[in-house]
């Protein structure tokens, strides 16, 4: 280090003491700038425009939240009209099958009478032919 004064212990206490004269002078100046009518109006404009922003956020969400809910009602209203359909569908089925299963009987029923008459035809038939020999 080339040093072009030879400084002494005092001339180095008064650079010291001058320094922080210098940045205590600076920290009142920053502090006067901040206190100044208009830094607070800036930061009041911030702060505005700030509550201006949640404001819009929050109705934006408030507004997505809602379509949402819709959404979901409009989907659970289709589900139950879906579910409803499927359940007469399947009610309907029932009633068929339950139709189609007496008819099935009754034809059984009717099949079996007529097979019971005509083997009393027969059999009668048979009796007829015995009791004439």
């Amino acid at each position: 280090m080339n040093r072009s004064k030879n400084t002494g212990f005092a001339d180095r206490l008064s650079a010291a003491a001058d320094a922080k004269k210098a940045q205590l002078e600076r920290a009142a100046r920053a502090r006067s700038a901040a206190e100044s009518p208009a830094a607070v109006e800036r930061r009041a404009a911030r702060e505005a425009v700030r509550v201006a922003r949640d404001a819009r956020i929050a109705e934006r969400t408030a507004t997505k939240l809602a379509i949402e809910a819709q959404q979901a009602a409009a989907l659970a209203a289709a589900q139950a009209t879906e579910a409803a359909a499927r359940e007469a569908a399947l009610r309907a089925e029932q009633a068929r099958n339950m139709q189609f299963a007496e008819r099935t009987a009754r034809e059984a029923t009717m099949e079996e009478e007529r097979q019971a008459a005509r083997d009393a035809r027969y059999a009668a038939r048979k009796a007829r032919k015995r009791k004439g020999r």
